[in-house]
C-alpha cells in the first residue's frame, strides 16, 4: 500500500504525490521560530483543540450507518448549479466587489480591480486517490480556465478539501501568486509552483499583491495530508483589504474569542465567507455550526449586524453526519432571527454584496425536509461546545 514500508528493507513504496512534502531546511527553521509553534507542533489559539472524534464510538458509527440518516446526507436530486459564463466574470463589478461561490470553500473575490481565489478545489474527490474518498455532489460551475486571470490564490490549510493537487497543478501553469500559511509552501513547491510565486505567512503577517493587503489571521483547526501528521504546517483564516473594500475568509475553524480581535484589528468587513458545514458534536473544537458561524460574523463586525455573510464549506461534499441541507436551513433561521444579511447563491452564481443578494433557499427543491433541532434564538443561544461542557458537569 502507498505510504507503507516494503517488507524488503531495501525497497520503499512510493509516496503518493498528493501527500505533498514535509517542510525542511530553511522553511522548517522558520517554523521553529514561530511564536505559535511549541513542543514540536503548531498550537491552537485558546488552548488544545480536539482533532479526533470524541464521545461514544458506537453512537458515531450508528449515525454513519443508519440508512435514513445516510440518505439525508446527500441531495435527493441534481443540485441547481448556476451556469457561470466567461461573460459573467468579464464585466467588472459595478460596486467594486463581487463574490462567486464555486462550492464548498472555493470563492472568487473580485475586489477593487483585483481577483482573489480562495481554496480552489476543482477535483472530483477531496482525497489523495482518484478512486476513493468524498466525491463531489455537484459539478464545478465552470472550468478553472474560464475564471480568467487570477492575481492571487489564497489557501487556508492543507486538508484535501481545501488544497487540491490537480487544481494547484493547473494554476501552477499560470503566473498567479499563492498566499499560504507557514509550511504549506512545501506542498506547492513539490507540485511545481516556483518559490518566487509563494507568499508564505505566519499569523498576523501580511503581504501586498497589486494594491491589496493580505493578512493571515488565526483559526482553530489542524493540518495534515499524509499517513504521518506532523502538524508542521499552519492553518489560517485570511483578511483581504483593498483601497475601498475588505473581506474575510474563515477557512476551517472552531468558534473562539479571537474573532473579536480579528474584527477589531482589520474590520469591519463588506463580506465574510464563513465555514458553517461539516460540523458534528464529535469535533466541536474545529468546525462551526451555522449558529457559531453567525456569532463569528457578528464578532468580526464588532457586534453589529453589518456586511454580508456568505456561508461556505457546505453543499459540495458529504463530510459529516448532519443532513445535507441543514447548514442552509439553520443559517437562514439564525440570520433572520438576528437580522443579519446572508447570501445564498447557487454554486457558481456571482453576486455583489452591495447589490441584490441571492436569497432563495434553492436547496429545498432537492432536499428532504430538515428537522429544526436548533435553538430559536440562535444569535444569543449557547454554543454547541458550551452545551457539551454543561452536559459533562
Amino acid at each position: 500500500m502507498p505510504g507503507f514500508r516494503s517488507p524488503n528493507p531495501g525497497l520503499r513504496a512510493p509516496r503518493p504525490l498528493a501527500f505533498g512534502a514535509d517542510p525542511a531546511g530553511a522553511r522548517m527553521a522558520r517554523i521553529r521560530r514561530s511564536p505559535h509553534f511549541a513542543d514540536g507542533v503548531f498550537q491552537n489559539p485558546g488552548g488544545p483543540a480536539r482533532t479526533r472524534p470524541s464521545g461514544s464510538a458506537s453512537k458515531f458509527a450508528g449515525l454513519y450507518l443508519d440508512r435514513e440518516a445516510r440518505s439525508r446526507r446527500a441531495p435527493a436530486g441534481d443540485i441547481p448549479v448556476h451556469p457561470t459564463t466567461v461573460a459573467d466574470l468579464a464585466r467588472p463589478p459595478a460596486t467594486g466587489l463581487r463574490l462567486t461561490w464555486a462550492g464548498h470553500s472555493s470563492v472568487l473575490a473580485e475586489i477593487d480591480g483585483r481577483r482573489v481565489l480562495f481554496d480552489p478545489v476543482w477535483g472530483e474527490r477531496c482525497s489523495p486517490f482518484a478512486f476513493a474518498g468524498p466525491k463531489r455532489l455537484h459539478p464545478v460551475p465552470l472550468p478553472l480556465a474560464a475564471l480568467g486571470p487570477v492575481d492571487v490564490v489564497v489557501i487556508s490549510h492543507d486538508h484535501y478539501d481545501h488544497l487540491d493537487l490537480p487544481t494547484i497543478k493547473a494554476l501552477a501553469r499560470t503566473d498567479t501568486l499563492f498566499a499560504v500559511p507557514l509550511g504549506v509552501g512545501a506542498h506547492l513547491e513539490h507540485w511545481g509552483v516556483p518559490a518566487d510565486r509563494l507568499r508564505e505567512l505566519d499569523w498576523h503577517e501580511e503581504t501586498e499583491v497589486g494594491g491589496l493587503t493580505l493578512t493571515a489571521t488565526p483559526a482553530r483547526h489542524f493540518c495534515g495530508r499524509g499517513l504521518r501528521n506532523t502538524q508542521h504546517t499552519l492553518w489560517a483564516s485570511w483578511v483581504v483589504a483593498g483601497p475601498d473594500h475588505r473581506v474575510y475568509h474563515s477557512g476551517d475553524t472552531g468558534y473562539f474569542d479571537g474573532f473579536r480581535d480579528i474584527g477589531a484589528a482589520h474590520g469591519p468587513f463588506d463580506a465574510t465567507m464563513i465555514q458553517v458545514g461539516a460540523y458534528a458534536e464529535f469535533w466541536p473544537d474545529i468546525h462551526m455550526t451555522p449558529e457559531e458561524g453567525l456569532r463569528a460574523h457578528l464578532d468580526l463586525q464588532g457586534g453589529a449586524t453589518a456586511g454580508v455573510l456568505l456561508p461556505i464549506h457546505w453543499g459540495t461534499f458529504n463530510l459529516a453526519p448532519h443532513p445535507w441541507a441543514e447548514p442552509g436551513e439553520w443559517m437562514k433561521d439564525a440570520a433572520e432571527e438576528a437580522g443579519q444579511a446572508v447570501a445564498f447563491p447557487r454554486p457558481g452564481e456571482p453576486f455583489e454584496p452591495a447589490g441584490e443578494l441571492p436569497a432563495e433557499p434553492w436547496w429545498r427543491a432537492v432536499s428532504a425536509p430538515v428537522e429544526r433541532a436548533w435553538a430559536v434564538h440562535a444569535a444569543t443561544a449557547p454554543r454547541q461546545g458550551d452545551l457539551d461542557l454543561a452536559g459533562e458537569r
